[in-house]
């Protein structure tokens, strides 16, 4: 019980089964399928808005506020963010659901019943407007760019420096 002058040496040995490498703490099975979340945004639509404090605020390393300020400006900007997201989709997430849901079914209804078979219709109808349209340029145009070709073919330009 006296001063140990000495330090003795402390070594831990595991099984590298029971060795849990990542940063959380081990979870039951049970616990384990209560956290899992399901992907919200599967097809990463929204992936420019996952931003982190740092991707907002950062302080160059000619500049550093004091620690305390740092840690709690980035405190209150995950906060506010967090809380703030919160309480606008308490309020507007279904009313906005309804309209974009009335509005993409308008759109796809006109597009079903209005747009495709108006453009079926004209793909229909063109090869006929396609003849009269030939037709007729033969007819009319041709001729009359025909008689300016030939009278234009005749004008001759010379310049003269003097």
């Amino acid at each position: 019980m006296g001063l140990e002058k000495k330090k003795a040496d402390t070594k831990i040995f595991m099984d590298e089964e029971g060795f849990n490498r990542s940063s959380s703490p081990a979870l039951s099975k049970t616990e384990e399928s209560l956290e899992k979340v399901p992907d919200r945004d599967p097809h990463g639509l929204n992936s420019h808005l996952k931003l982190g404090f740092e991707d907002v605020i950062a302080e160059p390393a000619s500049t550093h506020s004091f620690d305390r300020v740092w840690i709690c400006s980035h405190a209150l900007f995950e906060l506010s963010k967090y809380v703030i997201y919160k309480l606008l989709t308490l309020f507007l997430a279904i009313p906005l659901a309804l309209i974009a849901g009335i509005l993409f079914a308008v759109l796809s209804c006109l597009h079903i019943w209005v747009v495709v078979p108006f453009i079926k219709s004209c793909l229909m109808v063109l090869p006929s407007v396609q003849a009269v349209w030939k037709s007729a340029t033969e007819v009319f145009v041709a001729p009359l760019f025909h008689s300016i070709g030939k009278c234009c073919a005749a004008v001759n330009i010379r310049l003269d420096q003097e």
